[in-house]
Formats: structure tokens, C-alpha cells, sequence
């Protein structure tokens, strides 16, 4: 399907409106083919006394055909009327044609929002999310661009080229047929440089998103950038990505303007051919002076929008690139989320079980290998290991983030590929490390683990959580506003909301990546009474990176290398780990996993 075809397709829902305006352009393409008449009536039969034609003295009433001045003032009336109705249609047309362009412009962006939410997290994560806002906001103008400003324009000078020659084939074949020769010229150079602009244009809206890639990258992460007091050093990075894009833009510019002289030329030089061989005409009396001022007339109206266009070709590549853009964003497959063949998840136990379990990125680098293991409710099974383990990724297969290579992931003995998505997320609860605040209150952020939960339920989860205090102190309470990434609340306070959040949506499997990191000992000491509480209705898995976390839970799975190496309880595998007795070693003394020191042979002997 070409991209032009693919982009028409979001206009059938504006059937209507699209018809209306073909109608309004038919309109203007017959106005603007009887403006020059009246011209020609004043210039021939007023100021020359030339005899009108019988067919035009057989209309015209006797009192307006005897005088001259009636009629030169009829003509003139008559003129301002067809003038004024092409004004009228002209400003109807064009309120019709933005109200299409914007409403078909932002049911795009839904739809792309919509693809995008509902693509795999591989794709977002191997994606810069400035690209994909790129596509969203500058790429999703691509149908007004491509359609409203192009192929309707294209549509109608085609046909305003058919009405003008054949009513100059009525006034002089000539110099209709000289009209035409600029044609064959005009396709030429349209065909020469069109693919050179539109590689240039596709190369220009990469370069593009990359700068705005880049802004984003540096306004997320400001306080890094203050911090090491990077700004020069960003802002030089930012100048060569733009300075980059510059030169892309100005290259398609000097092609886009080079295309437009070319046009122009060959438009002129049709022009100044057809008025020699009209001149000529008029001076060997075949043809009359206000007959060679329509004939100008009508060039100027069939050349005029050809010109426009030439000097718009250049956003029309554009506009095609972008469109090839937003098609390749819907080519990718997303996930179903509403399968109606998918088993329904809710009135699961929540009984995990994996099994010879494999997991590859796309680079080609094994995550996991062989993983095998079950976590029942009831239990809070740990996973501990160095960085790059696979802790992460085996707690991102539950939900279905990822799909695994090999192996099956199950929950109460059903393959969670057989469940609906939405249905099987539902009925998990994932607390980050980190976890997202979003724009809005307190509350909104706790309520977004239960979007119709009661305020009671609200302060229920806060209380649990242990952050109910810290809100009630606030002026506004749960109806302080938080700014944007929680940006005025301390890292154990974006915690708690996430675990709040969380434990409001009472889900059977809760998953925690070291929900306590930011938390101090006693909030973390209250919050796992909670989790204690929270176990016989519950399975839980938690991804452990401290010590008072590892001891509590029911069963440690010890991971290295993408293989579970060890796993049973704390005290079991003091005793039968090495690993976990040098990782549990370096926990104790608050130290990271990755740590290396000369007391590192100490740790390794410690019994």
C-alpha cells in the first residue's frame, strides 16, 4: 500500500466533509473560469465598439446592449459578483478543509498514542522516548500536509488544467495546445529532483528527533547535569546535533529552491511562448485582444497552483517521510490486551511456577538460562544476585512484559501467554525501585493502583504504606499537588506512595524491586509488619538488595549468570552458598554487591 493511499484512509470517517470540499473546489474551478469574461466583454465590445456576439446580444437586455456605459456597468457588476462568490467559496473551502485537517490530525495522535501504549516494553526500552514523542506531535501532521496540502491541491490543478484548456481549445487550439507544453517539463523536473528531496527529508526528520532526543535528555536529568556541572558539555553536545540538522535543512532547502526556479522557468518561459504566438494572432487579427487576455487569464490560473506547489514540494516530501514514519510505528506489532480467546485471570491464587525458562534481549545477549523454580501464596520468595543476574527480567516475564524464548511462565498451572493481558495484570501489583509520580495529587497517585477505590481506601493504603502521617501534616492533605516525577518529595516518600499504590490494588501476586531502599529502618521495619500480614492471601516476589529483606522471606533464589545457582532459606544457605555467604556478608556491612576491596578475601572465608 503506498504511503499516499495509507494516509487517505483516515479521511473516511470525514466522507462528508471531504465531499464538500471537492464541491467547494469545483465551485472555485468554475467561478475562477468565468472571472476573466467580463474582461474580455469590457475590452472588446466597451472600449474597442466591437458587435457583441449574437449569442451573448440574444441575453443582454437592449436597454444595457444600446448604451455603453450600461453596459460597461453591468459587466463590471457582473464581475464583482463572480468575484465576490469565489471569495466566499474560497473562505468556506478553506474553514472546511482546517476543521478536516485538525480534527483528522488529532484523531491521529489518539490512535498513535494508543498504538504506542499498547506496544511490547522491548520496543520503548530500545527507543528513545523523545522519538516517539517526535512521531506523536511533528510526524502525526503528516495527513494535513500530505493530503490537505497536497495531493487535494494536486487534485484540483489537474482538473482546473482540464476545465482552462478546453475552454482555450473554444477560444484559440494554438495556444492551447502551446499551454501544454510545458508538461512534458514539468514532469521531468518533478522526477529528478522528488527522490532527492525525499531521502533528504526522511534524513533531516531523524536528525531532528535525535535533537529533541537530546533535549529531553538533558532536561530529565538536570540535577546529574548541575551536579557535575555539565551544562557547557551538554549544550556542546545539543550544538552538534543541531548544527547537524541545520545542515540537513539547509541542504533540502537549496533543493527545494532549486526545484522551485526550475518550475517557475519553465512556467515563464510557457507563459512568454504563448504570448508571442497570441501577440502574433491579435496583430493578424485572428484573435482579439480581450480573447488574449482571457487566454493569459487562464494560464495564470493553471500555472499559478502548479507554482505553489512546486515551492510546497519540498514539505510534501517531508510530510511523506513523516507519514512513513507513523506507518512504520503501526507495523509493529502490539500487544492484545482484550483477546477474546484469553482465559480470565481474576479469582486466581496467584501460584507462580516457572519452567527451563529462557530469555534473550534482541542483541542476542542471555538473560536467563534453565530457570526453574515455583513460589506459592503465602510466600515471600527473594530474588538476590550481582547486577545482570536476571533479577529484573524474571520479574518482568510474570506480567508479560516480556515473552520468554524458551520454557513456560505459569500461574495456578496456566500458561500466562493463555490469559488476556489485562486480565492477567490486573491481578498483579508491581511496586519499582523507583517508582513514576505523576502529575496530579497525592491521591491521584495512590488511586492509580485502583483508579474507583474511596478516599477511605486511599488512607487506608496510605496508612499501611506508612506515609498517611506524612500526608496529614500537609496543607492540602491528599489533595496536595505533586510536580512532575514527584520532583518535591523525598525518595522514601515516592516509595511509600508506590507501595500505597500498590497494596491498593489487592492484587494476589505482588512483586516489590527493593521497595525499601529509600526507607529507614523503622519505616521499613513497619512496612514489611504490613507485607507479614499481607502473606497468607498473597504471593509475593521481591527483588532484595538488603540484608533485613533477605532474612525475612520464605525462600532466597540465588541467582548468577542468568541461573538460579542456590536457593532455600536464609540460614540453609549461609551454610551450602558460598555466594550468597560473600553477597550476605557484604549486605551486613552495607556494602554494595559489586564492591571490590582488599577485604574481599575476608568476606569469602567468612564461615
Amino acid at each position: 500500500m503506498s504511503v499516499v493511499r495509507w494516509t487517505l484512509g483516515f479521511l473516511r470517517p470525514y466522507r462528508r466533509q471531504t465531499i464538500a470540499i471537492v464541491a467547494l473546489s469545483v465551485a472555485e474551478i468554475g467561478l475562477s473560469a468565468l472571472a476573466p469574461w467580463p474582461l474580455k466583454v469590457i475590452v472588446d465590445y466597451v472600449l474597442s465598439g466591437l458587435a457583441l456576439p449574437e449569442a451573448l446580444a440574444r441575453i443582454t437586455p437592449s436597454a444595457v446592449a444600446g448604451s455603453a456605459v450600461a453596459l460597461l456597468v453591468t459587466v463590471v457588476v457582473i464581475g464583482l459578483v463572480i468575484q465576490v462568490a469565489s471569495e466566499v467559496a474560497r473562505a468556506v473551502h478553506t474553514q472546511v478543509q482546517v476543521s478536516i485537517a485538525q480534527r483528522v490530525v488529532y484523531t491521529l495522535r489518539a490512535e498513535l498514542l494508543e498504538h504506542l501504549q499498547a506496544l511490547p516494553l522491548q520496543h520503548h526500552v530500545l527507543t528513545p522516548t523523545a522519538d516517539s514523542v517526535y512521531r506523536l506531535d511533528a510526524d502525526a501532521h503528516c495527513v494535513d500536509d500530505l493530503i490537505i496540502g497536497g495531493v487535494f491541491p494536486l487534485a484540483m490543478a489537474a482538473l482546473n488544467l482540464s476545465v482552462m484548456f478546453v475552454v482555450l481549445l473554444y477560444v484559440d487550439p494554438t495556444l492551447a495546445l502551446l499551454s501544454l507544453a510545458v508538461a512534458p517539463f514539468l514532469f521531468l523536473c518533478l522526477r529528478f529532483y522528488s527522490h532527492t528531496m525525499l531521502e533528504r527529508a526522511e534524513q533531516m526528520k531523524a536528525l531532528e528527533a535525535t535533537l529533541i532526543e537530546r533535549a529531553f535528555e538533558i532536561l530529565s536529568s538536570v540535577a546529574a547535569v548541575k551536579s557535575f556541572t555539565r551544562e557547557r558539555h551538554e549544550l556542546a553536545r545539543f550544538s552538534r546535533s543541531g548544527d547537524d540538522t541545520m545542515r540537513a535543512r539547509l541542504s533540502l532547502t537549496w533543493q527545494e529552491s532549486l526545484f522551485s526556479v526550475a518550475v517557475t522557468a519553465i512556467t515563464l518561459a510557457g507563459t512568454a511562448l504563448v504570448l508571442i504566438v497570441g501577440g502574433l494572432h491579435v496583430l493578424d487579427g485572428t484573435l482579439t485582444l480581450g480573447s488574449l487576455l482571457v487566454v493569459i487569464a487562464y494560464l495564470a490560473a493553471v500555472y499559478d497552483p502548479l507554482s505553489a506547489i512546486a515551492y510546497s514540494t519540498g514539505s510534501l516530501q517531508q510530510a511523506v517521510a513523516s507519514a512513513r514514519r507513523v506507518r512504520d510505528i503501526f507495523a509493529i506489532t502490539p500487544e492484545i490486551l482484550d483477546d477474546p480467546a484469553g482465559i480470565d485471570a481474576s479469582g486466581i491464587t496467584g501460584r507462580i511456577r516457572f519452567e527451563e525458562v529462557r530469555f534473550a534481549y534482541r542483541d542476542g545477549r542471555t538473560v536467563l538460562d534453565s530457570v526453574s523454580f515455583e513460589a506459592h501464596p503465602g510466600e515471600l520468595v527473594a530474588l538476590v544476585g550481582l547486577t545482570g543476574a536476571g533479577k529484573t527480567t524474571i520479574a518482568d516475564l510474570i506480567p508479560r512484559f516480556y515473552e520468554p524464548l524458551a520454557g513456560r511462565v505459569l500461574i495456578d498451572d496456566v500458561a500466562v501467554a493463555r490469559y488476556g493481558l489485562k486480565s492477567l495484570r490486573e491481578q498483579i501489583a508491581l511496586v519499582p525501585q523507583h517508582p513514576v509520580i505523576f502529575t496530579g495529587t497525592i491521591a491521584d497517585n495512590i488511586r492509580y493502583g485502583r483508579l474507583d477505590a474511596s478516599d477511605a481506601s486511599v488512607e487506608a493504603a496510605a496508612r499501611s504504606a506508612g506515609i498517611h502521617d506524612f500526608v496529614a501534616k500537609l496543607p492540602k492533605g491528599y489533595g496536595t499537588p505533586v510536580h512532575e516525577g514527584g520532583a518535591t518529595l523525598s525518595g522514601g516518600e515516592r516509595q511509600r506512595i508506590g507501595i500505597a499504590r500498590a497494596l491498593l490494588k489487592a492484587a494476589p501476586i505482588l512483586i516489590l524491586d527493593e521497595p525499601t531502599s529509600a526507607i529507614d529502618p523503622v519505616s521499613e521495619g513497619a512496612i514489611f509488619d504490613i507485607l507479614r500480614a499481607l502473606r497468607p492471601s498473597h504471593t509475593m516476589l521481591v527483588i532484595a538488595h538488603r540484608l533485613s529483606t533477605v532474612r525475612d522471606a520464605t525462600r532466597i533464589l540465588v541467582l548468577d549468570g542468568g541461573r538460579i545457582v542456590a536457593q532455600g532459606s536464609h540460614d540453609e544457605l549461609i551454610r551450602t552458598s558460598d555466594l550468597y555467604r560473600q553477597m550476605s556478608a557484604r549486605l551486613s556491612v552495607g556494602r554494595s554487591l559489586e564492591d571490590e576491596s582488599p577485604v574481599d578475601e575476608l568476606l569469602r572465608a567468612t564461615p
